[in-house]
């Protein structure tokens, strides 16, 4: 993946997160895992940003080989923490 693209979508659902705080919580991701579907594989991310807030996150791949998050949310919902192995 050659670059990292914070969808303008984010901002539209959450304006209180901004393109730091996701590309923050990407660098510091905590967990990762693929979410595997019919149509295409996304990334779900929890990881901490530049406020110590933990984020959610998912991605998917372009075909440019850019990653694009488009979700992004504080704090993580408890069926992302235990997609990523974060809760029981």
């Amino acid at each position: 993946m050659d670059s990292v693209i914070v969808d303008k979508r984010v901002h539209d659902r959450h304006p209180e997160i901004e393109d730091f705080d996701v590309l923050s919580a990407w660098k510091n991701a905590i967990s990762i895992v693929k979410r595997e579907t019919s149509e295409k594989d996304f990334l779900v991310v929890v990881g901490v940003d530049t406020k110590s807030r933990l984020l959610e996150l998912v991605a998917a791949e372009e075909t440019s080989g850019a990653l694009r998050i488009f979700h992004a949310m504080t704090p993580p919902s408890e069926k992302t923490l235990r997609e990523v192995g974060m809760l029981r």
